[in-house]
């Protein structure tokens, strides 16, 4: 595991309990999991559960990945037997190819593991990217470049054996810390 991110992670959780707090989930995932046909979920980095909770909610068996046991840990304790906590260093992880109706990815950006994510939909399923991209109205001081997605980009890792679903630039949600420009995609596999 990537002790680092981990020992980061778990103190960033620990030392803000705000973090730890129910969150609305994203506003692009409530509209996109209309079109989703199956019930099995992927949330990547999915932190504390903002998104998995609300999958649960709608009747999904989601697995939740994430590198922190501390935020695996406060979303235990929600309570949803259809959820399923996993630990796992995201570098080294295989996700299951051919394996879900719906995956999501928000607030986190690992170019590596895009291909992978792709290729873990079942036929008809959708992947649901959401995360942070470079802009001249970014607020937060220490975004690292590496994690801000540049323009259009997210529509460069996928070919004709994916349907865009919807693709959006936008300034993030009321409730975050810091005003950020966010991009955000959705594809079905064919």
């Amino acid at each position: 595991m990537a002790q680092k991110d981990e020992i980061k992670w778990n103190k960033k959780y620990q030392e803000t309990p705000s973090l730890l707090e129910e969150r609305r989930p994203s506003e692009k995932l409530i509209e996109i999991i209309q079109k989703v046909k199956g019930k099995k979920a992927l949330d990547v980095a999915s932190g504390t559960g903002r998104n998995s909770v609300y999958l649960a909610a709608n009747g999904f068996e989601v697995d939740a990945l994430d590198i922190s046991q501390v935020a695996l840990d406060s979303l235990k304790s929600k309570g949803f037997e259809n959820i399923s906590c996993k630990l796992v260093d995201l570098d080294e992880y295989e996700v299951p190819e051919n394996s879900y109706d719906f995956i999501v990815m928000t607030n986190f950006l690992d170019r590596n593991i895009i291909v992978k994510l792709s290729n873990a939909l079942k036929n008809d399923g959708i992947l649901f990217i959401e995360t942070y991209m470079h802009d001249i109205i970014n607020e937060k001081p220490s975004s690292n470049p590496d994690f801000l997605l540049k323009k259009d980009e997210l529509k460069t890792f996928f070919d004709d054996a994916f349907e865009v679903l919807d693709y959006d630039e936008f300034l993030n949600e009321e409730n975050e810390l810091y005003r950020m420009k966010k991009q955000s995609i959705a594809i079905r596999k064919l």
